[in-house]
């Protein structure tokens, strides 16, 4: 019996990359797109065309809402009345869900699924003429998923079209939404997208103090790559005893000796609140 799909946002950014691997799918899906722009960009680009909500959630198996975590709580809650019993409503990011924002239904499967993107260290992110530093497209990316509320047996169906909307896959993890909450916002935004951030500020401040932009960027993504490959363990190697003194020192000039205290649940809490 194949399995059908409401796919949510179709035309937006995040829905045409999913539209389009799901393409061929052994999923029959209904696409439903709001803007009259990400209609006409399905349907020039995909030949897809959309249907309305009601249309699309009548005897669906599986919502995907692939909108911006502000609006998942309100969608969530006007589609939550037209679904039956059974059916896996499914989010691409564990923000809306971990505040709450989905509404109560014992009888609904809540499921999270979430791309790692590719490493710095894959090679296909820069193949020619398909470049892919997003995944989804050339770059193999593994990917997280969480089983929120439902039966565990759900899990493999959810999964499965996971593995399929951001394929090609490296690996796939099986966390809770709490976990993928630590990763992100926590580990991949609050820590690791602030201190890239401050790292491109330094690049402009030296920058600005006579080197010349062209070879401080290469200078900074050169290093970038080296001291990473080490630092995780990517190839063998070790710093010099100059580097690792400027770690010793560096990071205390650099960060508050608190700075894990953003992992903490309140604070992940805080932050998420201030997304959605």
């Amino acid at each position: 019996m194949t399995t059908t799909i409401a796919l949510f946002g179709a035309g937006g950014k995040m829905g045409v990359r999913l539209s389009k691997n799901l393409l061929g799918s052994p999923y029959a899906v209904r696409h439903v797109e709001p803007g009259a722009a990400g209609r006409q960009r399905l349907q020039d680009e995909l030949g897809i065309a959309c249907v309305d909500a009601d249309a699309a959630v009548d005897g669906a198996d599986v919502i995907i809402l692939a909108v911006p975590d502000t609006l998942i709580g309100r969608l969530a809650a006007e589609l939550s009345p037209k679904l039956k019993a059974g059916t896996m409503v499914m989010t691409l990011d564990a923000a809306a869900p971990f505040a709450g924002h989905l509404p109560k239904r014992d009888d609904l499967v809540y499921f999270v699924a979430h791309p790692c993107h590719p490493t710095i260290f894959s090679a296909e992110v820069h193949t020619p003429g398909a470049v892919d530093y997003f995944g989804g497209a050339t770059a193999p990316q593994s990917i997280t998923s969480a089983l929120m509320q439902g039966p565990d047996s759900a899990f493999d169906l959810g999964e499965a079209i996971a593995k399929t909307i951001y394929q090609p896959i490296l690996r796939s993890y099986r966390l809770t939404v709490d976990q993928m909450a630590l990763l992100e916002p926590g580990l991949s935004e609050t820590v690791c997208a602030t201190l890239l951030d401050v790292m491109r500020e330094a690049m402009d401040e030296v920058v600005a103090r006579g080197v010349p932009p062209e070879c401080a960027r290469d200078f900074l993504l050169g290093h970038m790559t080296i001291l990473s490959a080490v630092i995780f363990k990517q190839v063998p190697g070790a710093f010099s005893d100059a580097c690792n003194k400027a770690i010793t020192f560096g990071k205390p000039r650099l960060m508050r000796d608190d700075w894990k205290q953003v992992f903490d649940r309140a604070e992940i809490a805080e932050s998420i609140r201030r997304i959605t």
